[in-house]
């Protein structure tokens, strides 16, 4: 299937989304903040980046104003995963080239499955 980044800065949530994502056939890799993405993004090219944008370190946003979707040779489809509801870091998130953006606290298990395998297809 496709090769996922998860970017959670929550371990829990983290080897949840693992888990549940892993169950699609998904090769996963995931890392706990901004910074640890970008190193990773050196030996793991992903079809898709789950990414939370509130995390110490380096944020969602710090991390897409350094990978740069627009000038990235391959760059991955990049779903936001957060609790912020219509804040300015979500707009921003957009605006660097994020594709989508879903709340985790609306969102059940099958309804994160359904929205990472449709932003897939997209992808084609």
């Amino acid at each position: 299937m496709a090769k996922i980044l998860i970017v959670e800065d929550d371990i829990d949530l983290n080897l949840a989304y693992r888990i549940i994502l892993e169950r699609e056939s998904h090769t996963i890799e995931s890392v706990y903040n901004g910074n640890e993405a970008l190193e990773r993004l050196d030996s793991f090219n992903p079809d898709l980046i789950l990414l939370d944008l509130l995390m110490p370190m380096k944020n969602g946003v710090e991390f897409l104003e350094e990978y740069n979707i627009a000038e990235a040779p391959n760059p991955a489809k990049v779903v936001v995963f957060t609790n912020l509801e219509n804040s300015d870091e979500i707009n921003e998130a957009f605006k660097l080239g994020a594709y989508k953006c879903i709340v985790k606290s609306w969102t059940a298990p099958q309804g994160l499955v359904k929205v990472i395998n449709d932003t897939l297809k997209s992808r084609r």
